[in-house]
């Protein structure tokens, strides 16, 4: 599916479910990770998320249309478009739009390994984890004043 389908297709889910015209542009983003798309305030587009369509297929990012139509026509109309707003939760059921779009495969499966840093009190032992590594002869401890020293990393999930 290239832009010009694209946007074919979301005029046509507008005019379907919403009775009203859209206006504006809708593209894909291939830089979208996390997402499956979104409505943008500035300039009232729509970036939706390619690999949507290549790992569900059709229907999932008609849903995805779906929803961000919703953001955008409660916006234009100057209504609650927010995902907390009762407006926008009574028109996503009224059209049938998902409020939340499926996880991508990979990213269910993938699992970041956060480095977590060990440092420790010289005087009491005591244990400090921190995400950042950091200079040990600017800080102390906080419990005895002691000196603190890198103790190791701890690889987390």
């Amino acid at each position: 599916m290239n832009h010009s389908e694209l946007q074919q297709l979301t005029e046509q889910i507008s005019q379907q479910f919403f009775g009203e015209k859209f206006r504006h542009k809708a593209v894909f983003n291939d830089r979208l990770k996390t997402t499956g798309g979104r409505y943008l305030l500035g300039t009232h587009d729509i970036e939706l998320n390619r690999r949507y369509l290549e790992e569900y297929g059709k229907d999932e990012l008609i849903g995805i249309i779906k929803h961000e139509l919703c953001h955008y026509h409660l916006h234009i109309e100057g209504k609650g478009y927010q995902h907390r707003d009762r407006e926008f939760k009574e028109l996503l059921q009224q059209v049938g739009a998902p409020r939340f779009c499926t996880p991508l495969r990979d990213l269910q499966n993938k699992r970041r390994v956060q480095k977590r840093h060990d440092y420790v009190c010289t005087g009491c032992g005591q244990h400090f984890i921190r995400k950042r590594r950091f200079d040990t002869s600017r800080y102390m401890c906080g419990v005895c004043k002691g000196k603190l020293k890198w103790h190791r990393t701890i690889d987390s999930v």
